[in-house]
């Protein structure tokens, strides 16, 4: 078999030379539509189903009990007993160091935080109340509990944000009103006093 010289050059048909580029651009273009078509998933991206949301928390670990109470403008409740009605639900309802450790895979995990969340689904016009009510106690202390509005459509936007300091079992206080226009626009925000949990004034 003869070998050819450093000096000799091979022909090659620009044909193929033409077909071979073809077939790379096909290939890198293929390429770049698989990444378009499978674009990367972004994560850390919460996209939830209301218009407003309520956090109530308080300090983790406590096996204190907190509950959260909202009431409609049309005078409809939400408590741990009746967590739906209308468009306000409460999505969790957390009773201190009670429902705190999960078992996992065989293992008891805890979860620290106390925390409830009311989400409001819709904006009917008139006002909402949102108390905080100390439950049941096992510290015998007090308690600082801190309410969380936020508006979330069509963008997040801090209404309200303030820590009570609950002073014993049984106590409940209002920690924030608001009302929604007729147009949808939030109004009034304040923190008058109205018991939800035995009726009538704080």
């Amino acid at each position: 078999m003869a070998l050819f010289k450093p000096h000799e050059r091979l022909d090659i048909d620009p044909f193929t030379d033409l077909l071979f580029n073809a077939l790379l651009t096909f290939t890198f273009l293929f390429l770049i539509a698989l990444l378009l078509m499978n674009p990367t998933a972004k994560t850390g991206i919460i996209n939830p189903k209301a218009e407003f949301m309520i956090t109530v928390s308080w300090p983790d670990h406590s096996p204190d009990d907190i509950d959260t109470w909202v009431e409609g403008p049309k005078g409809q409740l939400i408590w741990f007993k009746r967590p739906q009605e209308g468009l306000m639900h409460l999505d969790r309802d957390d009773r201190g160091r009670v429902n705190d450790m999960q078992l996992i895979d065989g293992k008891e995990i805890v979860n620290p935080l106390n925390q409830e969340i009311v989400s409001i689904r819709g904006r009917p016009a008139g006002e909402f109340i949102v108390n905080i009510h100390y439950y049941r106690s096992q510290t015998l202390q007090a308690i600082p509990v801190t309410v969380y509005l936020a508006e979330v459509n069509p963008t997040l936007k801090v209404l309200h944000y303030a820590t009570t300091t609950l002073q014993r079992e049984g106590e409940e206080r209002t920690a924030v009103r608001f009302s929604i226009t007729p147009q949808g626009q939030v109004t009034a925000i304040n923190t008058l006093q109205k018991s939800l949990v035995l009726g009538g004034k704080i």
